[in-house]
């Protein structure tokens, strides 16, 4: 009796072990980088202090537009300088998934044309923000038979061409709300002979087809997201000068009431990146790329936190759960596993 209860306790001792060292293995399938910045106790309900980001891709020109896509259990990615898509899968890691991506004109050019900003619409289409296309337009194909065949959901306002669309939302009526930043022209700049608009807009798509000017003020318009309920929209704006996160009333077919909801030109010296992509979960948590890595907000503007890391981060995804986020960090992809 006693030497099976002696080979019962050695069994279960080296099963244990194997569970530490299976656990050791997951949690280092990945390199780590960054840290957490802890403003206030609020961030404790959101993330762990000691939580780490993963670098789950990397190998990229500057990587844009993350979007996690449920039904697939993948997440897309823009590499906007390649014109590519980029897929990730926990099975099988990075894969090109779409090719042009966002210029398919015959004549070559230089520049960031590929596609920026990632979104589905309501029956589940790949929405992309097409820079080098200067559209708004629809993958014309299946989520998993992706093909270069696009239709096109908006490229001129009063007949002129848009700059470079560069980031996008729904909101739940399927209205588009879009920012045209000149970053995907070949210049990057509003001098560049092609730029047809005078300013850099913020612009929404009916369902009509209709498209109406939002804002014409914001210098550099990036990132765009709703706070719940839709009756407030955030808008980042890239501009040094202005480095900037505005936040808006929505009013029918107007933005009214416009002002700064949290400004970094005296938190910027020595980081890399500016506001930039953003996403807000239901309870109303701001997740915003900016200078030094990802500023977390309440919907009240409060800085509860931040996620710091070395290289400038462009935007952010959320899980379907929002469990996790996803970041696209320059030439790498990141993965933060929040609180449950």
């Amino acid at each position: 009796m006693k030497q099976l209860l002696v080979v019962t306790a050695l069994v279960t001792i080296v099963a244990c072990n194997n569970n530490d060292k299976q656990k050791g293995v997951e949690q280092s399938i990945y390199k780590t980088t960054g840290s957490i910045e802890r403003i206030d106790t609020a961030l404790d309900v959101i993330i762990d202090s000691n939580a780490k980001a993963e670098v789950i891709a990397e190998g990229f020109q500057w990587c844009e537009g993350p979007l996690w896509v449920e039904k697939h259990n993948m997440l897309l990615f823009s590499d906007v300088p390649r014109d590519t898509v980029y897929k990730w899968t926990e099975e099988k890691g990075k894969e090109v998934y779409l090719t042009p991506s966002g210029y398919t004109d015959t004549i070559p050019r230089g520049g960031e044309m590929g596609s920026n900003g990632l979104l589905l619409d309501a029956k589940g289409n790949l929405v992309l923000c097409q820079c080098g296309n200067r559209q708004m337009a629809k993958m014309d194909a299946p989520l998993d038979k992706p093909a270069p065949n696009y239709i096109s959901l908006a490229g001129r306002y009063n007949n002129k061409r848009f700059n470079s669309p560069n980031d996008a939302t729904y909101n739940s009526t399927g209205e588009l709300f879009f920012t045209d930043p000149p970053y995907g022209l070949e210049t990057q700049s509003d001098n560049d002979p092609k730029k047809e608009i005078a300013w850099n807009g913020v612009y929404k798509v009916k369902t009509n087809g209709e498209v109406v000017l939002l804002v014409d003020s914001i210098s550099r318009p990036n990132g765009i997201a709703f706070l719940p309920g839709e009756k407030q929209l955030i808008i980042a704006c890239s501009d040094p000068e202005k480095p900037n996160w505005y936040i808006y009333d929505v009013a029918g077919d107007t933005l009214i009431n416009g002002k700064i909801f949290y400004s970094t030109l005296h938190e910027k010296e020595g980081l890399k990146g500016l506001p930039d992509g953003l996403k807000i979960d239901s309870k109303g948590t701001v997740f915003a790329t900016g200078p030094g890595g990802i500023w977390i907000f309440n919907s009240e503007a409060k800085l509860l936190g931040k996620i710091k890391l070395d290289e400038s981060a462009s935007n952010v995804a959320l899980s379907a759960d929002e469990k996790t986020i996803y970041v696209t960090n320059d030439m790498q992809v990141l993965r933060i596993k929040l609180r449950n």
